[in-house]
């Protein structure tokens, strides 16, 4: 498949970059500084995208690859990919579920620690030599709290039962009740905010979940309250946000994900009740390796003329 051409949008690992140069034509668009002129020449040997949270397939692009047959999204997330253009060439869509689940629970189990517990500002603590000077404030607990999850999909359902194991109650709001889950479902995000002490975001990035945490959410959560995002940056409205942590109307936040990464809001950098990480949810060797793999996999299902493995369209 070496002579099939394969654009890569952005760095994403060595690993997978190694992977998909022993079996396609790889291009580097990051490489490439004049952008236009590339694709001019080279649009008629692209069959392929290769996609992820931060670089997708936007119209404009899919307009100049005539020869495109598939975008390959490393990642779960397709927002970075105008699924609706795709349709319309005929062009597939994959991602690559299941294989970062674990991670990426683990992670929002984490930042809820790490953000209830102070343990990034304790740390801090430590290092600049003021536990000499007296002990570190007490803090909130995390067992037995009730969780609220925005999204009970793969991932979402995976952080519940991490909770579940800290004593939680679990409730939830998604499109639909599940029929098969017995937490408590709520049909309105504010109801649900209203019921629970940390909130966690979970849920795919579209037109009904942009802003979804908005200053009536916020509100409805209240300053003991939590947020937690491992989904989108977009999710949350980050001026409302910022305004109410700085005005105390929020006990706190553990966020992986922003807006217009890796641009973070200034103010949030000097709270010391916000854990901030750079959208490491699936930031384990093991994960992206096999990330990288599925994405190859949908690559070489596709133009072996195979079933895709995970197609999205």
């Amino acid at each position: 498949m070496e002579a099939i051409g394969v654009l890569m949008m952005c760095p994403m690992s060595t690993y997978f970059e190694q992977e998909l140069d022993k079996r396609f034509n790889l291009f580097r668009f990051w490489n490439f500084p004049q952008k236009e002129e590339f694709l001019k020449q080279h649009s008629s040997s692209i069959r392929a995208i290769v996609s992820n949270a931060w670089a997708g397939a936007r119209p404009e692009l899919i307009d100049a690859l005539p020869s495109l047959e598939i975008v390959a999204n490393h990642g779960v997330g397709v927002d970075q990919i105008d699924l609706g253009k795709c349709k319309e060439k005929g062009i597939r869509v994959t991602n690559t579920p299941d294989v970062l689940t674990e991670d990426v629970a683990d992670l929002a189990i984490g930042l809820i620690l790490a953000t209830m517990r102070r343990i990034s500002e304790c740390d801090r603590y430590v290092r600049s030599g003021l536990w000499k000077k007296g002990d570190f404030k007490l803090t909130a607990k995390f067992s037995g709290k009730t969780v609220g999850i925005i999204g009970l999909g793969r991932i979402g359902t995976a952080i519940a039962k991490r909770a579940e194991a800290f004593g939680c109650p679990i409730s939830y709001h998604s499109r639909s009740k599940k029929p098969d889950s017995n937490y408590e479902y709520y049909p309105n995000v504010v109801d649900l905010a209203s019921n629970c002490h940390i909130l966690v975001v979970a849920c795919s990035l579209n037109d009904d979940t942009r802003h979804i945490i908005n200053h009536e959410v916020i509100d409805a959560l209240g300053p003991k309250g939590v947020i937690i995002n491992i989904g989108r940056g977009a999710h949350i409205d980050e001026l409302e946000l910022v305004s109410a942590l700085v005005e105390g109307q929020l006990g706190g936040a553990g966020l992986d994900v922003f807006e217009h990464e890796p641009e973070v809001p200034e103010q949030l950098l000097g709270i010391d009740n916000v854990v901030l990480l750079s959208h490491v949810g699936t930031g384990t060797v093991e994960t992206r390796e096999a990330i990288a793999d599925l994405v190859i996999g949908n690559l070489e299902a596709h133009f072996l003329k195979k079933p895709l493995l995970t197609p999205v369209v």
